[in-house]
């Protein structure tokens, strides 16, 4: 099988065994998806809601043949099949699976955005995929990760693993 379509997803947990919950997560993904690239992991406090455990986070690179609506679906029934239970938004979550770039793919529906519109806000998100793709552009801001990154605040990022 050839997977036509270069992804990468951020992955995100603060409860229970959270490494666990990553590698979990990781085992998942095939055959939808094959890993090209990991991040090392990192722990990062919480974001918007910052009264809760904090998160480990990583980022990936991988191949998909779908299309980006139905890879936004397998993921969130992932998400669930892994033990996600709906929650207040920035809460605490079991596993989190955010599908930051689809190829050069700018996309704006109801149901998705792509890029993923607050990734360039985010140390946590930006660090782990610095480590994959630095010279990644993000197609509407026109800059690449390591761009993107600079000037960031990233003191509160802990390298834990990886």
């Amino acid at each position: 099988m050839i997977l036509q379509h270069q992804i990468h997803l951020s992955l995100g947990t603060n409860l229970g065994n959270r490494l666990a919950n990553l590698r979990t997560a990781l085992d998942a993904l095939p055959p939808e998806m094959i890993i090209l690239a990991e991040s090392k992991i990192y722990e990062t406090p919480a974001w918007g809601f910052e009264d809760q455990p904090a998160f480990l986070n990583m980022a990936i690179k991988g191949k998909t043949d779908l299309q980006p609506e139905p890879l936004l679906k397998y993921l969130k029934q992932l998400e669930a099949r892994l033990g996600r239970e709906p929650s207040f938004h920035w809460g605490p979550r079991l596993i989190d699976i955010d599908l930051l770039f689809y190829d050069e793919l700018v996309l704006d529906t109801p149901q998705l955005v792509i890029p993923h519109p607050r990734l360039h806000e985010r140390a946590f998100v930006l660090v782990p995929l610095a480590d994959i793709a630095p010279d990644l552009v993000h197609p509407i801001l026109g800059k690449t990760i390591s761009q993107l990154l600079e000037g960031m605040d990233k003191s509160s990022i802990t390298r834990i693993a990886g």
